[in-house]
């Protein structure tokens, strides 16, 4: 679970470091701001769990209490600022759909009122000391007269930049703004991959790199068929987060989810017919299927208030683990049997829990033989690697020895691969007897970088064991650089293009 903190005194008009104070715990969050009287508000979650909108909560510490509240069909409030004077709140409104296009500016009076529409259609939005609020759209700022007095729009929005760094996934742009009219912005070229995006490719236990997919794209949580022939990806391209197949023997890609809402996280099931993720097409963050050749409709499998996301299939194909999050525990290891068969139709049981404590417990991952269970826990500080037996009880055994995430299973080998704080592949070797398991010292399986950390899993490794598949190394890509642009007196340029006709 994560954290608000504060870290910061001022002392003789300077500004000194001071060790974090934890104001309260938080599973998540999109965008935090201190406002005048000595209270933080912050968005705890996305998607909200249990629908909570904007929290506050002292800067002393203590517990957080509601400030805002979510409406129908929205999943979440985030990126607030205070506006000057400390009486009203400025924030974005999302719907359960992926796109941050679609979002809502609200201001809202403090300490209590009701909620006026800034904008329709944009996220991120801050008011500047030129009168304006600036939003994000389509990757490009824009800005609208607003009277602060009166909470009111006075004119017209229109477009103050393009090519500006963000983050379709989050709603967020990498701007800022000075009292005196100073801006600077991260200037991403016209055309550019929304976060960078790259191609995918092989990288073998001698750390050698070779093409999977030369196409660039900002791709993640990769999984291989069980046969090797396919990979499942998630691919965000600005406005749409979706589940996509590609035959890379063939070149050949192709759209699974076709909904509009946000489709990640892909698990094949053991037969290789179908694909879980986790989808909010229905607001709240549950798990579907759909048969992976794309017939057929998607089939809702769970029916939480708490988000969730797949993770495994038993060898069985007949257990489904995967982790939610709830507001008490934070993420939580559980288990789903699915019924049926393709003929009489399939039909989910009822969820049960495997691990529930106040640690972090994500991706849940069955061993090829489905005896044992390994995931990733944070109950020492840091996220490890944990195994246990698989339905239980038994003991819990550490794997990792300085931190590790998405732990990954061998086919081929007794081996148990994860990622490690350094963002390079390790590899545990094991034996397991009965109740007993045992790890060997985790040594590099490779060497080389193997994707970002971005709550993602970032690599998969092929059936045969011998290769995996990886984002390219660090600075290897030929592509037009982001930079950082300064502008002076920009509120002069808002202000004289308020007054155009």
């Amino acid at each position: 679970m994560g954290r608000v903190f504060c870290g910061r005194e001022v002392e003789e008009n300077r500004v000194v470091g001071r060790r974090p104070v934890t104001l309260c715990d938080t599973p998540d969050a999109k965008g935090g701001v201190w406002g005048r009287d000595g209270w933080i508000v912050f968005a705890p979650f996305f998607p909200g769990t249990d629908r909570v909108g904007l929290l506050r909560v002292s800067s002393a510490g203590g517990t957080p209490t509601p400030l805002t509240t979510l409406a129908d069909g929205e999943v979440a409030h985030g990126w607030p600022q205070v506006l000057p004077g400390g009486h009203a709140l400025l924030f974005t409104g999302h719907t359960s759909r992926m796109n941050w296009d679609d979002a809502t500016l609200f201001v809202q009076p403090l300490p209590s009122g009701e909620r006026k529409i800034v904008q329709s259609g944009g996220s991120y939005g801050r008011y500047l000391a030129s009168g304006h609020i600036v939003y994000l759209h389509d990757a490009k700022i824009f800005a609208v007269p607003f009277d602060l007095e009166r909470l009111e729009v006075t004119g017209p929005p229109f477009l103050a930049l393009d090519g500006v760094g963000s983050n379709p996934n989050g709603g967020s742009a990498q701007f800022a703004a000075s009292e005196t009219g100073s801006f600077v912005y991260l200037n991403r070229p016209i055309g550019a991959a929304p976060m960078g995006g790259a191609p995918i490719q092989w990288m073998d236990r001698a750390g050698r790199r070779t093409p999977l997919r030369a196409t660039s794209t900002n791709w993640g949580n990769p999984r291989f068929s069980p046969d090797g022939t396919r990979l499942a990806v998630e691919i965000n391209d600005g406005k749409q987060l979706a589940v996509w197949v590609y035959e890379w023997e063939h070149d050949r890609a192709s759209q699974l989810t076709l909904n509009p809402a946000q489709n990640q996280k892909p698990v094949w099931t053991p037969d290789g017919r179908r694909i879980v993720f986790w989808s909010n097409r229905d607001v709240q963050q549950n798990l579907y299927w759909q048969r992976a050749d794309g017939t057929g409709d998607a089939q809702r499998l769970t029916n939480s208030p708490h988000p969730q996301s797949a993770a495994s299939w038993h060898p069985g194909g007949r257990i489904l683990a995967f982790q939610e999050t709830r507001p008490q525990t934070g993420a939580d290891l559980m288990v789903v049997a699915i019924e049926g068969d393709e003929l009489t139709g399939w039909k989910p049981g009822t969820p049960t829990s495997f691990l529930s404590t106040a640690a972090l417990e994500r991706e849940p991952v069955f061993s090829p033989d489905g005896k044992w269970l390994a995931y990733q826990a944070n109950d020492t500080g840091r996220f490890e690697i944990y195994v246990r037996p698989f339905p239980g009880p038994g003991g819990t055994w550490l794997i990792s020895t300085a931190g590790g995430v998405t732990p990954t299973w061998s086919r081929t080998r007794r081996e148990l691969l994860y990622r490690n704080p350094e963002n390079q592949l390790m590899v545990a070797a094991y034996t397991a007897s009965g109740d007993s398991f045992r790890a060997e010292k985790p040594r590099l399986w490779a060497e080389g970088y193997i994707g970002p950390q971005t709550g993602q899993r970032s690599f998969d490794l092929h059936p045969d064991g011998e290769r995996v598949a990886v984002a390219p190394e660090l600075g290897s890509l030929d592509r037009p650089q982001d930079r950082l642009v300064f502008i002076l007196n920009f509120f002069d340029e808002l202000r004289r293009q308020s007054r155009r006709p």
